[in-house]
Parts: C-alpha cells; structure tokens; sequence
C-alpha cells in the first residue's frame, strides 16, 4: 500500500495481491515485475517472493482506515483478475470496495473476460457502483478485443489505459467508454512509442467526446519525455471525477 502515488492519474494505491504472470507485449518490460524482482529472497520483504503471485488478505481492510477521500488504484502490482486468483478473495475486495465509497477505487486489468464476467454476475443490470471504476489495457491492435469486453461489462465508469502504447490502435469505438489515458513505456529497454499513434488516439476521443489524459512520453524514467502532445498538457478526466473532487476527494 502507498498512501501517495506518483502516477498522475492517481494519489493512493493498494494491492491486496502481487505478482502476475504475462498475458502479451504490453508485459514483456513490466514495471512492477522489474521492482518486485529486485527483493527476490530478500527475507521478510514484501517481495521476498519477487513477483510470483501472492494473495494478501491481512491487507483487505486497508481503505477502510483511510478516513480521507482518496483515489485509489486498486492492484498496481498485479491484475486481480489473474486466473489463479480465488473468487473468494475478489469478493472481499469488492465488499471493502462498496463500504469505503468515499474513496474512488479505479481498477485495471489485462483480463477484461474474466473482469466482466465477474462484475456482471455480481451486479447484474443495475451495474458496479458508480464509485468502482473499471478499466482494461490495451497495448496494440491485437489486443482491441479488450474495449468490447470492458463495455460489455457493468460498470458506471469505464475507462482504457493505452499504456504502454506499442503501435496504432487504428479506429477504435469508444461509446460506453469514459476516459482513455496514453503513456508510453519507461524504464531499461523502453520500446519508443511515435507520436503519429498518440495522437491518432486523442483525436478519436476529441471526436467522440471521450477525455482524454496523455501520462507521458516514457523513456529511461516514467518522466524522461516530458507530458507534452502537440506542445501542450492532456489531463482530462471523467465527469463522475469532476464531480467526486467537489465532494472532496483528494487530489494531491
């Protein structure tokens, strides 16, 4: 758990699972899986296991001692929705979920079928609290099947990480979804991400109505490019999170 982030779109994280295993390019330099292996054997460390899938439930509870609001990426190092992960536990996560709802929860994941058949079984029509934000990566063209699934899913907020971007997404439809956000890759062997793809991504969310949030360029470090497209700052966010910041959610 951290109680501050330094993604920008974000100010809390909690991970009551880590580790993952990959599931496509997207997680070939994977961020978490460089850091967790760094503490591999290291004992009593966190990541003493390095990045082998870990259930954590001692950490269940945890948003439910954070009396401010807070937006809180839920698995930053991990996908909840890994295969090997027991439904049991997911459902702990979500019943913490539903009774913090002062904070906003925004989780993501790679396996979008698994996430929608899980949230459609446990709120039928009337959909995931409008609190619970649900997102999927999408790294490439291949991997588009992924936006079907999230808005088949649901969910009040729907939102695509494009991150890190590895090629055109091509025309991508975007109704059901509320905010993509684009990033290239960091860190030790960074793939470049060309401008010409991101650029053609902010554009169909111009067109279509849909905020847009550009996180970075990428490079060695997360900030090595800067935050420019097009020489300006992209950081558009849904409506529902306009509105929960009036209420009071922190956004340090």
């Amino acid at each position: 758990m951290a109680l501050q982030s330094a993604i920008e779109w974000t100010n809390a994280t909690w991970n009551p699972v880590t580790g993952c295993t990959k599931v496509g390019p997207g997680c070939d330099n994977c961020y978490a899986e460089r850091f967790s292996e760094r503490f591999r054997g290291v004992k009593n460390h966190p990541f003493e296991f390095g990045f082998d899938l870990v259930l954590r439930p001692e950490r269940i509870g945890q948003p439910l001692t954070w009396r401010r609001p807070k937006r809180v990426f839920v698995n930053s190092m991990g996908d909840l929705f890994h295969k090997n992960v027991p439904v049991s536990l997911i459902d702990q996560v979500f019943d913490t979920m539903e009774r913090a709802d002062w904070h906003q929860f925004q989780l993501l994941t790679k396996r979008s079928s698994l996430m929608r058949n899980y949230i459609n079984r446990r709120y039928g029509p009337s959909g995931c609290p409008e609190h619970i934000w649900l997102g999927v990566s999408v790294e490439n063209r291949d991997k588009a099947k992924r936006i079907d699934h999230l808005r088949a899913t649901h969910a009040a907020v729907r939102f695509l990480s494009v991150e890190p971007l590895l090629g055109p997404l091509g025309a991508i439809n975007l109704v059901g979804i509320h905010w993509v956000i684009v990033g290239g890759e960091s860190g030790p062997g960074a793939r470049p991400m060309e401008e010409a793809w991101a650029v053609a991504v902010r554009d169909q969310c111009v067109n279509q109505g849909v905020p847009f949030f550009f996180k970075q360029w990428g490079g060695i470090r997360p900030k090595s490019g800067g935050r420019l497209l097009e020489g300006r700052e992209w950081n558009e966010y849904p409506q529902e999170m306009q509105a929960a910041n009036a209420r009071g959610v922190a956004a340090e």
